[in-house]
């Protein structure tokens, strides 16, 4: 097999052990995950379901490996050619990103990495009323703790969204302040 196609067939298997590991979930011991909120007052209970959502794209860091799905709002207006040319996302979309540490699969013939302990969920909601100062778009992130097998939510404060997130997201403006596109299928 050509290095080219190795480095295909390992992203597909990454991408077929992440699919894996979202319909597996997450067990959690005493704390109910819907009930969590981030300091600027995103609940988790808003994404219900973010585990069925579709696959935007996967990508890898040097620290871990990460699935982005999208609700049904948001993968409609990915299909109808947003962010290109411009194209807002519509009021309701929302996105997730999974990310998980990475270790190399022993079992495989060629070298893969596979996601390993879930290490937090991040959320994205665009709802102009809720956030006008971050361009309609509202950030959430809930940290996972393998030991106690429970979420916290990330930032000190509100303003976490706007002085964290959105700092970041704003070099990507042009595509309505998000970075990842649909993978071609």
């Amino acid at each position: 097999m050509k290095a080219p196609e190795m480095r295909r067939s390992a992203w597909i298997a990454a991408f077929t052990l992440v699919a894996a590991s979202l319909s597996i979930g997450v067990t959690l011991r005493g704390e109910n995950k819907m009930e969590l909120r981030a300091p600027n007052g995103i609940a988790l209970s808003e994404f219900k379901g973010y585990e069925k959502w579709q696959v935007v794209a996967v990508s890898r860091t040097d620290h871990g490996i990460k699935a982005i799905l999208a609700n049904p709002t948001m993968i409609k207006a990915y299909s109808e050619g947003s962010p290109d040319g411009g194209r807002a996302f519509p009021e309701g979309s929302a996105i997730v990103k999974i990310e998980w540490n990475k270790a190399e699969n022993a079992a495989s013939p060629y070298p893969v990495e596979v996601p390993t302990v879930l290490k937090s969920l991040s959320f994205i909601e665009k709802d102009y009323k809720r956030f006008p100062e971050t361009s309609g778009w509202g950030y959430a992130e809930f940290l996972y703790d393998s030991d106690t097998r429970t979420f916290t939510a990330y930032g000190s404060d509100a303003s976490f969204g706007k002085l964290v997130c959105y700092k970041c997201h704003t070099v990507v403006g042009a595509t309505d302040y998000i970075f990842t596109k649909y993978a071609l299928r």
